[in-house]
């Protein structure tokens, strides 16, 4: 008896805890009303012209051809590069039996604000790739970097945030905003080298500017320890 009341006692502790954070994710939400002209590119086929809309449940297309409405919890992730290409990948199988979830990809005639992107982001929840962070949001570090690839680059600024990271690119196109949840872990090989593994993608940079230790730990902390209790092993830094 003793037993089945310290499980039934535990069960609502942490049934009460998931049923907060999701009043408080309820009441940090902002409204979303927004919606462009855009186009729908299918494989082999003439893009579809009509109007993407977002509003505070989901995402929709509407064309005189072709519409579909996704409810954000219907969405498994999302590519946003810059602020006007945007692939969304939903649960729905692929036609014909082809392997793999069905992608939708769209160009946006106007911009996706910064912020409409951030809260798309924080509703979908899941892992994703948002390519357009907000300029103004609060950092505790900037340094300038080159995102590094094999063909090119970019240079930019890596804005480090107390709730994760973000990279403005001089372009405006290779810009990155993560969240700790979009990132698997962190890597400063060297003062001059930075390395972010999210889920969706690994990004290296070569930094202008040396990144100290005592700044990668406090990234690595924010990212690990309130779950983890991650300390520098014998007082050095996280590598």
């Amino acid at each position: 008896m003793v037993y089945r009341k310290a499980v039934l006692s535990a069960l609502l502790v942490t049934a009460f805890s998931a049923l907060s954070r999701e009043v408080m994710l309820a009441q940090n939400s902002l409204a979303i009303e927004w919606q462009s002209p855009a186009q729908f590119h299918q494989v082999l086929k003439k893009p579809i012209r009509g109007t993407l809309l977002f509003d505070n449940e989901g995402i929709e297309f509407r064309a005189p051809k072709f519409s579909q409405r996704w409810v954000y919890g219907e969405i498994k992730t999302f590519d946003l590069s810059g602020a006007r290409e945007l692939v969304i990948t939903d649960y729905e199988n692929r036609h014909w039996h082809e392997p793999g979830a069905r992608s939708f990809r769209f160009t946006l005639s106007l911009p996706l604000p910064p912020g409409t992107a951030a809260e798309f982001t924080a509703r979908v929840g899941r892992p994703v790739i948002n390519g357009d962070p907000v300029p103004g949001a609060a950092v505790i570090a900037e340094l300038p970097a080159h995102h590094r690839e094999r063909f090119g680059g970019s240079n930019g600024t890596l804005r480090l945030r107390e709730d994760g990271i973000d990279y403005v690119a001089a372009d405006g196109r290779d810009g990155r905003s993560w969240r700790w949840s979009d990132i698997q872990t962190l890597a400063n090989p060297n003062p001059w080298e930075f390395r972010v593994m999210a889920y969706r993608e690994i990004v290296e940079f070569d930094l202008k500017r040396p990144l100290s230790g005592e700044m990668f730990d406090r990234l690595w902390n924010s990212l690990y320890a309130q779950e983890l209790n991650v300390a520098p092993p014998n007082g050095g830094h996280h590598q």
